[in-house]
């Protein structure tokens, strides 16, 4: 007897292998020796394949999430919206001597059509208008006087003071 067929006479001694599980192994051509390796095997390929659908399932969903900002959808609104502001500004650029122009003359000469209806509000609201810049800058020169006589205050009294002093001594 062999050293190997001793060690598989122990095996189904011990109960670890039955004498059908070897009989099967020996008839058969495939390269699993007893059904429980088998088992095993399949459970690891169906561990792994579970592991690859689960990271093509994350891989999905990361592109479901950022798909607002990849997908070409989202991005073909956005650029057309891009494209159309693009063609504005250069409009505007093309304009700019004219917009200058327009800018730079003043609006004081320019001839406002008013209604004959509302031509009386207007007299009244540029008598308003007058009245108030008047007013304003009678109180803007009022303020500025005060302003100016408190320091010219301090300079009499000063004077009164030295005055008195001086009195007082002749």
């Amino acid at each position: 007897m062999t050293s190997s067929a001793s060690l598989l006479a122990k095996c189904v001694s011990s109960g670890a292998v039955s004498q059908e599980e070897l009989e099967s192994a020996n008839s058969s051509q495939s390269s699993v020796f007893s059904f429980q390796l088998h088992e095993a095997e399949q459970r690891i390929k169906m561990h792994k394949e579970l592991e690859q659908l689960q990271l093509e399932l994350e891989l999905l969903t990361a592109d479901k999430q950022n798909a607002d900002a990849t997908h070409v959808f989202y991005l073909a609104a956005r650029l057309q919206a891009l494209q159309m502001f693009c063609t504005h500004l250069q409009d505007v650029l093309k304009d700019h001597k004219l917009l200058a122009q327009q800018l730079s003359r003043p609006l004081g000469g320019a001839n406002l059509p008013v209604p004959a209806h509302l031509r009386r509000f207007v007299v009244q609201v540029v008598q308003m208008a007058t009245d108030f810049v008047e007013t304003w800058d009678k109180k803007r020169s009022a303020i500025s006087r005060c302003a100016g006589a408190a320091a010219n205050l301090d300079q009499l009294e000063e004077a009164l003071a030295d005055r008195l002093l001086r009195w007082k001594d002749a």
